[in-house]
């Protein structure tokens, strides 16, 4: 079936080199460029957010949608959605980004009854089949809306209700098929109003335990249909909820260990979200890394002027560089990627302005993951932070750390030792370091 052209006037972005002022060409993303015997588009994995790229109407809190899509005809016909899908293809192909990202009510309408609700959403699913067997364009991952529809007012798997609870696992359940029949690459939850507004209705405990068991029913019926893509959380710390029980990676990972559930889950990050919960993305992803729970990353960035999640693009090389380097020292995303969970701003409304934002991040990425990939080889950071702990590789530091010392012990190596000395930590010297790779 021939679907016409959505983007007429884009051409598909080539890779035209730093001196080049096409500003629809890529300035540093080379998709076959080998950094590290490995090609920017294999460490990248770029995915496209469906729900910003073809629904997010670019409305915020003090004014309206101003987005034009002349492909939308702004009904919620099963119709239209299918149409949508082929907008979307088009747009990856055209960028050159091979992976996509949905919520269930993204890609198709949310009817009246959960019957007539899946029921489109199997005929989008047919259409976005077909899409990525013509064009070769992949699924990273798939997740469920539980946050949007009035029914969720009050949290869906940690609602005071067991029939929201309900209906809330049977959308997840109906996610997880579909990203099962689309080869999936993984499966995320994002609880956007798993939290509370007031602790004065609420019973923590008991949420905490529903929510968990969710999980442990998501995890079992996973492993029933034969679905082999992983698993994610994604932290967030507020908004809409005053206190979101993902509130950050440490909260999730204590989450996780508490319930039984690391191993069968992993973290996906969002720099936003870390921003909100009051830390950097640095912190996020090396909390994850450390733990070896660091699946995947939403690639945007917010902004600090701003309260609330504004979902920007991200353009700030130093957070790229620092993304990239935390991602390589994991040894690369294995199911995950970098998802662009970002939109453009209100006033960026043509449909062109989706390319340049893209061609932007993807431009940055080229550029953090070329930077980290120098500092990680050069290993002078590295050798640095070695040298600054090497009083634990031997002598009482390793006793220490082997757990072959006692409190008694250590305070008459004390007495006998005095005073310990220490070195600067040489911030400034690491931080001109870092800018001389930049």
């Amino acid at each position: 079936m021939n679907h016409g052209e959505f983007f007429p006037n884009i051409p598909r972005i080539a890779f035209e080199g730093p001196k080049s002022r096409n500003p629809l060409a890529f300035k540093h993303y080379d998709a076959a460029e080998l950094v590290g015997g490995k090609s920017m588009k294999e460490h990248l994995r770029f995915a496209c957010a469906y729900w910003h790229t073809m629904r997010n109407g670019l409305s915020d809190p003090f004014g309206g949608a101003t987005a034009q899509r002349p492909w939308d005809d702004g009904t919620e016909s099963v119709a239209n959605a299918q149409k949508r899908v082929w907008a979307m293809f088009e747009f990856m192909q055209k960028t050159g980004i091979e992976y996509y990202c949905f919520h269930d009510r993204d890609v198709a309408p949310e009817l009246n009854d959960l019957a007539r609700s899946n029921a489109a959403f199997d005929a989008v699913a047919d259409e976005l089949e077909k899409a990525q067997k013509q064009t070769g364009c992949k699924l990273l991952w798939g997740t469920a809306c539980l946050f949007s529809h009035p029914r969720y007012n009050q949290g869906a798997g940690t609602s005071p209700y067991a029939d929201v609870f309900a209906y809330g696992a049977a959308q997840i359940k109906k996610a997880i098929d579909v990203t099962h029949r689309l080869g999936g690459e993984g499966y995320t939850f994002w609880g956007g109003r798993e939290g509370y507004a007031t602790l004065w209705n609420t019973n923590m405990k008991r949420e905490l335990d529903h929510l968990a068991r969710l999980l442990h029913m998501a995890v079992d019926y996973k492993k029933k249909i034969g679905f082999k893509g992983a698993f994610y959380i994604e932290p967030k710390p507020r908004e809409p909820s005053t206190h979101q029980y993902d509130s950050d990676a440490a909260a999730c990972l204590n989450f996780l260990r508490e319930y039984g559930l690391l191993g069968e889950l992993s973290l996906n990050l969002e720099t936003n979200h870390a921003t909100l919960a009051g830390h950097s993305m640095m912190h996020e992803m090396r909390v994850a890394r450390e733990a070896g729970a660091l699946g995947s990353v939403d690639a945007n960035t917010g902004d600090e002027l701003i309260g609330w999640d504004t979902d920007q693009f991200p353009t700030d090389i130093y957070l790229t560089t620092q993304i990239m380097i935390e991602v390589l020292k994991m040894g690369g995303f294995t199911t995950g990627g970098l998802n662009f969970d970002a939109k453009t701003r209100r006033e960026s409304f043509e449909p062109e302005d989706l390319f340049h934002a893209h061609i932007g991040g993807m431009d940055a990425f080229a550029r953090g993951l070329k930077i980290a990939h120098a500092i990680v080889s050069d290993g002078r950071m590295d050798d640095f932070v070695k040298s600054r702990y090497e009083s634990f590789d031997s002598g009482i530091g390793a006793r220490i750390e082997a757990g072959a010392v006692t409190l008694e012990e250590l305070e008459a190596y004390t007495l006998g030792k005095g005073e310990p000395a220490t070195r600067s930590g040489r911030q400034e010297m690491l931080e001109n370091l870092i800018n001389d790779f930049i």
